[in-house]
This record gives C-alpha cells, structure tokens and sequence, in this order.
C-alpha cells in the first residue's frame, strides 16, 4: 500500500500569518492536532511547514510568550518532512521514525498537497494486517481438524 491510498486527503491547513490564537480555535473546530501550512504557488497549494499543539504549548505557552502577535510562521516547524503520494507506507513510515515525526504531508509528484498520513493511520492498518494473520492461524487450525474427520 502507498502513502496516498492510506493517507487522510481532509487536511486543515492555515498559513504563516495566521495568528496563533486563530490557528488553536481552528485545530478544536476540527479536531486535529497539527494544521499543515501551505503557500500558493503557481496555482497550486503547496505544504511549507506544520503546526502543531505540542509545538503551541512548547514555543509559546511554555514560553510565557504573549499571544497576541504570535503567527503561525514563528511558531511552525520549517523542516518539513514531505512524502510522495506513490511512496510505500512502510518507506513513509521508516523516515518519520529516522526524522521523529508523528505526521507528515502527503504530495503529488508536482509538489500539492494530497493529504496528511500520520502514525495513528500506519497503527491502525498494523493492527488490522495483524489480526488477519492472526485469523489465519486459528483457520488453519479448523481447516485441519476438518481434514481429520
């Protein structure tokens, strides 16, 4: 499976003026925890960083920074890991371990945004793969004991 196939296509994206305070109402109205930030180029949406809690709570609330003129863009990782839609969910899952990334943007192969592929997806697809194989060994066990009688 690839990258695209798995990957959450309903991403929540902002840009780098947005301000922080507009940035956390709209991760709660979504539910996320982490906005893909994107600039238009050439017509096209392109990722260029992400946001997320984790980095509101560090850099700014920790920080005791006010948070009136905080942007998105202050605040945001630059070093954004990007995967191609066509790469494999177990190449894409090998990077973010190596980058320590829980989220990473999924993108064409002209550099849009396609979607977002997170950890919590790749657990859920292990775990269903698991319990397949886990059924195939209590069927092989009921094939068996058909086979005997």
């Amino acid at each position: 499976m690839n990258a695209g196939e798995l990957c959450n296509r309903n991403v929540v994206t902002t840009e780098r003026d947005t301000g922080i305070i507009d940035a956390a109402k709209l991760m709660r109205d979504h539910h996320v925890g982490s906005l893909v930030v994107v600039e238009d180029r050439d017509g096209k949406t392109e990722p260029v960083g992400i946001l997320t809690d984790r980095d509101i709570v560090i850099e700014v609330i920790a920080e005791e920074v006010g948070v009136a003129d905080v942007t998105v863009g202050d605040v945001m990782s630059y070093t954004l890991l990007k995967v191609n839609e066509k790469e494999t969910v177990f190449d894409t899952a090998q990077r973010m371990r190596a980058r320590g990334v829980r989220r990473v943007p999924v993108i064409t192969d002209s550099g849009e945004l396609a979607g977002i592929l997170a950890l919590d997806d790749i657990l859920e697809l292990l775990s269903e793969e698991l319990t397949l194989l886990a059924r195939l060994t209590s069927r092989e066990s009921e094939q068996e004991q058909k086979k005997r009688a």
